[in-house]
């Protein structure tokens, strides 16, 4: 790989001078093979600052210096500013155009230092905020700024160089394409982020199935049926929670490629979903099947269906709902406990801790157990597995006990209600989630920008208040004056008293 551009963040820092002269020589040769590389250099000795060709000095976002880096020097002295002798020139320059140096004299004001202390040097009498405002317009009238500006308008004038709108010039189809595949791929790659998942999922279904093994229709096997699928569709469900700090990757390489214009909001949210379904659909089969028929739940390839539909339907809704968090909670560690928190709370009102006609009626039945997704997969799934059944009662001599009968009277569930209506609420759900997740997105970008503003707003108020005390509480000269003789009382002679 031969890139033809290099962006360097302060290559040099951190060490010492032979190391960097040797690495701004390296960059040098680079330039002179045909590349351009543009540098932020920290501090530069005098060598390192000979090896530069061009010169490109900014104070608070105005240029100040653009050209070659051999006549900086002369630029500067021209402007009124030479470099002493001895000095290295580029810490003259930044020490001309760096505001924070009028923050140290502001401080040190009232020193012996200061105010005795006398130097030719132009800086010393004008503040920063002058210097930088004489050099600007100096360099707006300078052969330096016509000169880039004639480079400029040459490369304006060639075809292709300059882009008529900003942002991606991609299609929506041709980035929710690309995202698809590249967040397929890394899934894919990325071992803990289903793999693991996949491993810990057939690990559980595997134990429920061997305790649950071979459940039958006894008489027993009624409220064992009620809590595998409540453990199945509670607690294992629960474990998509694993996947957060993930999603929260996802989300600081999206804000950063979204304030780049790389793609919108709606193109990622797509891609997610799409490229995620494989990896769930393989995760809920491949467990939903061991489990299902371990335990021999109700016979059929539609009941086996629409078990294994419900699971992929729960655990989708369950990553749906973190991502939705992730978009909000940057910190893993106070997601996976918020999201931990939410489901806990869903799985006390899904109607197997607490039977649907106990729950209490405010809030908690209406509305919290409707917006549960763990209320809507355990009534699908009691109709899925006990419709149809018949299981024996406790004395032979009584009669079998229907499973519709158990439905209403046992687990208090509508059996009037169809289970594809139950199964159909999931889905819903999945789309809410994601409409959330989106509404959380397009929210945050509204929203993030104003609180940060405000708080820098804050902050640098709080600066400026600060300084402004710390130059009322200046020392004055008077608390460098020493009295040489301790005080007499005023009885004694005054002879005495200069003794």
């Amino acid at each position: 790989m031969r890139p033809r551009l290099l962006f360097l963040d302060e290559p040099t820092s951190g060490l010492d001078s032979a190391s960097a002269f040797f690495v701004t020589q390296t960059l040098r040769g680079l330039a002179r093979d045909g590349r351009t590389v543009i540098a932020s250099i920290h501090q530069p000795s005098s060598e390192v600052f000979e090896l530069f060709d061009r010169l490109y000095l900014l104070s608070g976002g105005k240029t100040v210096y653009f050209g070659q880096a051999s006549e900086a020097c002369e630029f500067f002295a021209q402007a009124g500013f030479p470099c002493p002798p001895l000095r290295n020139p580029s810490d003259h320059f930044l020490r001309c155009i760096n505001a924070d140096f009028d923050k140290v004299k502001a401080t040190l004001k009232g020193s012996m230092k200061m105010r005795f202390e006398r130097s030719d040097d132009p800086l010393e009498h004008i503040t920063t905020s002058d210097a930088i405002t004489r050099l600007f317009s100096y360099y707006q009238h300078s052969q330096h700024y016509l000169t880039a500006r004639q480079k400029v308008d040459e490369m304006a004038r060639v075809k292709g160089t300059v882009l008529d709108a900003g942002g991606s010039q991609a299609s929506f189809g041709m980035q929710a394409f690309t995202l698809t595949k590249r967040s397929f791929v890394n899934m894919s790659r990325d071992f803990g982020y289903y793999w693991l998942r996949l491993v810990i999922y057939i690990v559980v279904t595997v134990c429920i199935g061997s305790i649950y093994l071979n459940v039958g229709t006894k008489y027993n096997s009624i409220l064992a049926r009620g809590a595998c699928a409540s453990f199945i569709f509670g607690f294992v469900t629960f474990m998509s929670i694993g996947g957060f700090p993930s999603f929260v990757e996802d989300m600081k390489v999206f804000q950063r490629e979204r304030l780049n214009g790389h793609y919108g909001v709606l193109a990622f949210v797509i891609s997610n979903t799409l490229s995620a379904m494989p990896f769930l659909i393989l995760i809920t089969f491949l467990s939903g099947t061991l489990c299902y028929f371990m335990v021999r739940l109700h016979p059929g390839f539609m009941h086996y269906l629409f078990f294994v539909l419900c699971l992929y339907a729960s655990v989708t809704v369950v990553e749906s709902l973190m991502m939705a968090i992730a978009s909000i909670i940057p910190n893993f560690l106070m997601g996976i406990i918020i999201g931990a928190g939410i489901q806990g709370i869903f799985m006390l009102v899904s109607g197997y801790f607490r039977l649907p006609h106990d729950i209490p009626k405010p809030f908690w039945r209406y509305p919290m157990s409707y917006i549960s997704f763990h209320y809507w997969a355990l009534q699908g799934q009691y109709q899925n597995d006990l419709v149809g059944l018949v299981f024996d009662n406790q004395d032979e001599e009584l009669p079998k006990i229907p499973g519709e009968y158990i439905l209403e009277n046992v687990f208090q569930i509508d059996v009037s209600r169809s289970k594809w209506l139950d199964l159909s609420v999931l889905f819903g759900m999945i789309v809410i989630y994601r409409l959330l997740f989106f509404a959380m997105i397009k929210v945050s970008e509204d929203v993030t920008p104003w609180v940060r503003g405000y708080v820098a707003r804050r902050r640098v108020q709080h600066k400026r208040r600060e300084a402004e005390l710390a130059m009322v509480r200046t020392p004055s000269l008077r608390g460098y004056v020493v009295d040489a003789a301790p005080e007499l009382p005023a009885d004694q002679p005054e002879l005495n008293r200069h003794t």
